[in-house]
């Protein structure tokens, strides 16, 4: 063979590997960009099974509650909606679905049941002890979802568990049931079958009433009025923000960013003010706390504001106050107080709900008797307290309602609340009580 047909024949050898080469890297690339793909994908569907089980077994508990067709209608809804987001998160894993032949029972079964209590309801009739009964357990099934989802969240998020190495197997379909076993397992004695302040979410969807059609203010005036309520000189507050949205404001803030303070354009109200520090322990009472931050109100001009809930949190207080018109609590004119309990200091002040919401209202309209709504409270329920609140609906407008503490059987405390005028069962929290505070859900 000659020469030049022994180098034509391994330059095309070397040019052959050097594509075959080329091509495999191309196709590793492929494969690694597809199963990083993949793996947001089934992330993604993880987080929404996750979020769709806590609601689940969040408006259960609610249902458990509810004393009213319509509440038990507008429940039953939103367990026939989540159980539907969570059957279509669950199909988008690769998990055979005999393997998890229970769990798609229980979100089957979830919505079916209560809707089917729903219209039983709506048509006269009440729920008997037995279906009380049923529904606790599915309460009960759905928390031990939550704990399992929970955990298979967390294993993802962590790369303890590779959903798309699974999918991505070519010996054997995937057989992923980590985070279902003690679900699956625990369905013997599954029932036999024929959710910071509440109401804080709502408070900043609308223009502030307060600043609507209040005198604008010149930038050293709000400067001034930032350094008063922080309590430091005006010079310590060098740096100058302009916040836009719905609330035009002033914000100064230190050469540090520890400290921080908004003052609206209309009007010249302390928005909000916050100083950033380490509190390491605590040397003052709640008691005390409560009387520094009823103090923070009063020096800021607002009066008639009384405490609902709070929390303490690495040793700082943060207290609710709501307005009240005479006896009336207006939930929507909210204000967050901040107390380090190493020193008394105020370290946080929010009222932004209070300026979107503040407003005098009349609220001496026709009501039904409070005596008449509160028959309509579940009979799971034993009424602790009553009082008027103004709560928001879900399309911002305000409630006067009868507002019904309660406790369950089982000691947990709920609020209930019925509008005053027409009776309708309106909305229902519960109350999360513990040594660090009391929230709402």
């Amino acid at each position: 063979m000659k020469r030049r047909t022994v180098i034509r024949i391994f330059a095309f050898g070397f040019f052959a590997f050097a594509v075959i080469l080329a091509r495999n890297i191309m196709l590793m690339k492929e494969r690694s960009a597809s199963l990083m793909t993949i793996r947001n994908n089934y992330a993604r569907a993880v987080e929404e099974l996750s979020t769709a089980a806590d609601n689940i077994s969040n408006t259960l508990q609610k249902e458990l509650f509810a004393g009213t067709a319509d509440m038990h209608s507008k429940l039953s809804q939103q367990l026939w909606r989540d159980s539907s987001t969570a059957k279509a998160a669950l199909s988008q894993l690769p998990i055979e679905n005999k393997q998890l032949e229970n769990t798609y029972k229980f979100l089957s079964q979830v919505g079916n049941y209560s809707l089917a209590m729903s219209e039983k309801i709506r048509e006269g009739g009440r729920l008997s002890g037995e279906e009380y009964d049923k529904l606790s357990q599915l309460y009960k099934f759905s928390r031990q979802l939550c704990e399992d989802m929970w955990k298979l969240e967390n294993d993802v998020a962590e790369g303890e568990l590779d959903l798309a190495g699974r999918a991505d197997a070519s010996s054997e379909p995937p057989t992923v049931t980590e985070g279902f076993e003690d679900f699956e397992e625990g369905f013997d004695s599954y029932p036999t079958l024929i959710y910071d302040g509440p109401f804080s979410d709502h408070i900043m969807e609308k223009a502030p009433l307060m600043t609507k059609d209040a005198a604008e203010i010149s930038r050293e005036k709000a400067h001034t009025r930032a350094a008063s309520a922080l309590g430091v000189g005006e010079d310590v507050l060098s740096e100058l923000i302009e916040e836009g949205g719905k609330m035009p404001s002033y914000t100064f803030t230190d050469k540090d960013g520890t400290a921080a303070c908004a003052v609206t354009k209309q009007g010249g109200y302390v928005s909000y003010f916050l100083k950033s520090r380490d509190v390491l322990s605590e040397s003052i009472s709640e008691d005390q706390a409560l009387e520094t931050a009823a103090k923070c109100l009063e020096s800021l001009g607002l009066n008639n504001m009384r405490k609902t809930y709070y929390e303490n949190i690495n040793h700082v207080m943060t207290v609710n106050y709501a307005y009240f018109e005479g006896d009336v609590c207006c939930y929507t004119d909210l204000v967050k107080v901040s107390v380090a309990l190493d020193s008394g200091e105020i370290v946080g002040y929010d009222a932004r709900g209070y300026l979107v919401n503040h407003r005098h209202r009349d609220l001496n309209g026709k009501r039904k008797s409070v005596l008449d709504v509160q028959l309509q409270v579940s009979p799971k329920l034993k009424v602790l307290s009553r009082g008027l609140a103004v709560i928001p609906s879900d399309s911002q407008e305000e409630l006067l309602c009868y507002e019904f503490k309660c406790e369950s059987a089982d000691g947990t405390h709920v609020l209930v609340y019925f509008n005053a005028e027409t009776g309708k069962e309106e909305q229902i929290m519960i109350l999360f009580e513990s040594e660090n505070g009391v929230l709402t859900m």
